[in-house]
């Protein structure tokens, strides 16, 4: 009886530390591209300013990408999402330029202006996306026709709120939104890569007691700190090399001379962690506990897994459209932020393409588009992905054309890649 006992077959390190192949995959993916395009450009693309100024680009496109995550997994597809970024951009610029100071007369730089122009993107942005989704949930006209239309409509929409000219400048607190015009600084920066630190250990120890709470099997002690110093040192080493990014010295000047103060000789200041990123957390964090902890969440999933039994169960499918597409504008109205105070103005092209972009880094980052599968931490790193390609095909020096050529291409391979690995382990 003895003889016929098979032993157990010995879990490699990977295996034990149950950590996502795919996403291993599209984390060692990425490290290649940077080192490939570091090498390219002479050791030009690693150094802190440029993984500075490469974060704060991301910032825009990974917020949608977060909320596209939603849309896909529950067989849509949103191609209006940098239309209504436009739409959302204007109203907040015409809010500050316009009726807020020439109508309202509250001046500019007035502690509330920022605050009402956010909030009057917000309500934009959420609206739109709400009737999108009535349209689609509703009125059962396809998620493609209705935000094709959305494309056309909301680009022209924002286009006739400023008369096709260039909007600005913008509130400086709202500015600081944008990247190098709001930073929390050094100190700041590693305070807050601490407690991020202690919250991931802390994330991963309940999950563990939580597992053991309901009898299900946990992985060795060494398996989770070691998964926790793994997280520890990513965060810690992201901010390491911000802080790294200095503040160039005419600048510093100007900042003292601000404040009717004489620059120190040799006095050397770094940027920190940009407010953008820190919104992306926020929102990253925000939008992760919504699809794993909240009812909300389990019915997008299981409505993308089997829209007619998710219906047989009692989900209102047809609200639940209308609120994923309301969440889709808000996010829209965030990144319209982020991206016109990164750019200290609002212009008529702004959100160009980040359509394809946003859908890009989605699929890249691992949402099916059959449905009912993805995560909100692929689609940022699919974000970072998409940005690192392109931004280190410009520094290499590829012109345009080819830099959309080969996105593209690197998209429809991501998405074969998906869909061999689901067929072989089994999730297609």
């Amino acid at each position: 009886m003895s003889d016929n006992l098979q032993p157990a077959k010995r879990k490699s390190v990977f295996e034990t530390l149950e950590l996502d192949t795919r996403l291993l995959g599209m984390i060692g993916a990425f490290i290649v591209l940077c080192l490939v395009f570091d090498f390219l450009t002479g050791g030009r693309f690693l150094t802190p300013r440029n993984i500075f100024n490469l974060t704060i680009q991301t910032v825009s496109v990974a917020i949608m990408a977060t909320g596209m995550v939603f849309i896909i997994v529950c067989r849509h597809i949103d191609l209006s999402v940098g239309a209504l970024l436009a739409t959302c951009s204007a109203s907040m610029a015409m809010m500050q330029t316009w009726l807020l100071p020439q109508v309202v007369g509250i001046e500019l730089g007035s502690p509330f202006i920022w605050i009402i122009a956010v909030l009057t993107g917000l309500i934009v942005g959420t609206a739109i996306g709400a009737f999108q989704g009535w349209l689609v949930g509703y009125l059962t006209i396809p998620a493609f026709i209705v935000t094709l239309g959305g494309l056309l409509i909301w680009r022209n929409v924002g286009w006739y709120q400023t008369d096709g000219a260039t909007i600005g400048p913008l509130d400086p607190t709202f500015m600081m939104f944008g990247g190098t015009n709001g930073t929390l600084g050094v100190q700041a920066s590693w305070i807050l890569g601490i407690i991020c630190s202690v919250g991931a250990a802390y994330a991963l120890w309940s999950g563990r007691r939580r597992k053991q709470k309901h009898g299900f099997q946990v992985k060795p002690v060494w398996a989770e700190l070691g998964l926790i110093a793994i997280a520890a040192g990513a965060i810690m080493g992201f901010v390491s090399v911000l802080n790294a990014y200095q503040i160039p010295t005419r600048r510093l000047e100007r900042m003292f001379e601000a404040r009717g103060e004489v620059m120190p000789e040799g006095y050397t200041e770094g940027y920190g962690l940009p407010i953008s990123v820190l919104v992306l957390i926020v929102i990253t964090i925000g939008m992760t506990i919504i699809a794993r902890r909240t009812r909300l969440g389990r019915y997008i999933f299981a409505t993308g897994g089997n829209p007619d039994a998710a219906e047989l169960s009692g989900i209102n499918t047809r609200m639940l459209t209308v609120k994923i597409f309301a969440l889709m504008g808000a996010l829209c109205a965030i990144s319209a932020v982020v991206a016109s105070a990164r750019l200290s103005n609002h212009s008529n092209d702004i959100g160009t393409l980040d359509e394809l972009r946003v859908i890009a880094a989605a699929v890249i980052g691992g949402t099916a588009l059959s449905g009912g599968l993805g995560t909100i931490y692929g689609a940022i790193l699919g974000a970072l992905v998409m940005q690192s390609l392109q931004s280190g095909m410009a520094m290499v020096g590829v012109d345009a054309p080819l830099q959309n050529i080969v996105v593209g291409a690197v998209l429809v391979i991501a998405v074969l890649i998906d869909i061999i690995y689901r067929r072989r382990t089994g999730d297609a």
